[in-house]
């Protein structure tokens, strides 16, 4: 019973991944990285249009959309990066230390306000490629998702996990 609901837990939370980029089985440029958030796992969005049965068309439209939406963004990315990289680099006794973080999380503020704005466009615009009938069944997917999702947190309830304090 556990292992079932576990993997409907691992199945939903594939599913609950907005990212796009993967849809129509585009490239991962392998820069993937721990904590690197932009490029989570998408192959959830993958099966999710898989089962919608994209025409051709519609496959290209996906991942011309999400190509496009990359490209787009890299430079501001890469910019972000680097100066996280720098912060990284200085230690808490330079001068400038309380500076430079104040400016990377006002950075970090736009990029997260740039991201969910993008995400937000690339959804859209990928939805508009949908016929109708797809619309519907991801509507469908979607509600499966979320009462999966509901299951998971009352099992979760009525099984806590033991705390690593009372092992000992």
């Amino acid at each position: 019973m556990r292992k079932t609901t576990t993997l409907g837990f691992l199945l939903a939370s594939a599913l609950t991944i907005t990212g796009a980029a993967f849809a129509a089985g585009g490239n991962h440029d392998g820069g993937h990285r721990p904590g690197d958030h932009g490029h989570r796992d998408h192959h959830g969005m993958r099966e999710a249009f898989a089962k919608l049965n994209l025409t051709d068309a519609q496959k290209a439209s996906i991942k011309q959309i999400t190509q496009a939406s990359r490209e787009q963004n890299k430079g501001q990315w890469q910019a972000l990066h680097t100066q996280r990289e720098a912060f990284e680099q200085m230690t808490p006794d330079q001068v400038g230390y309380q500076a430079a973080a104040a400016r990377l999380a006002q950075a970090e503020g736009q990029a997260t306000q740039a991201r969910i704005e993008q995400r937000a466009r690339v959804k859209a615009q990928i939805y508009a490629v949908l016929t109708a009938q797809q619309k519907a069944q991801l509507a469908t997917m979607r509600s499966q998702r979320e009462a999966r999702r509901e299951q998971w947190k009352e099992f979760r309830q009525s099984h806590p996990v033991p705390s690593a304090s009372s092992a000992q």
